[in-house]
């Protein structure tokens, strides 16, 4: 009975010093031609191939402690790359980057996962 009790105690403490969970948030979140000063240029819906390079900018907020998020960058449904960033603050700003080669064109997506690995947010667009 007094092993139950102490687990029960043990148990509740552990509840109690947890404090509250937050939960972390895609803000905002766009495909770019370049990112200056921490903000996208602009947010690209279509892209011409042979210009070579995208950026995904998200704004995170919410991280009560670093944490870190990842960028995936898929060609239809085959995944190309994974990018881990960091998140070192409640209202954070990073971006990763895409090389394309010519033989790439087509319906193009990142998936922005939180360290869980839990979709946040998707972003779509489309390489010509």
């Amino acid at each position: 009975m007094l092993r139950y009790l102490l687990a029960g105690t043990v148990f509740l403490a552990m509840l109690l010093s947890a404090g509250p969970t937050v939960a972390i948030e895609v803000a905002d979140a766009v495909i770019t031609t370049a990112v200056i000063d921490r903000e996208p240029v602009d947010e690209v819906g279509a892209f011409p191939i042979q210009n070579g390079k995208l950026f995904c900018f998200s704004r995170i907020t919410g991280a009560a402690e670093p944490t870190f998020v990842y960028h995936l960058w898929y060609h239809g449904e085959t995944l190309m790359s994974r990018v881990e960033l960091p998140v070192n603050s409640p209202d954070w700003r990073t971006w990763s980057a895409k090389k394309f080669l010519e033989d790439q064109p087509g319906e193009w997506h990142v998936d922005i996962l939180d360290v869980s690995g839990n979709l946040m947010r998707q972003v779509n667009f489309q390489l010509r």
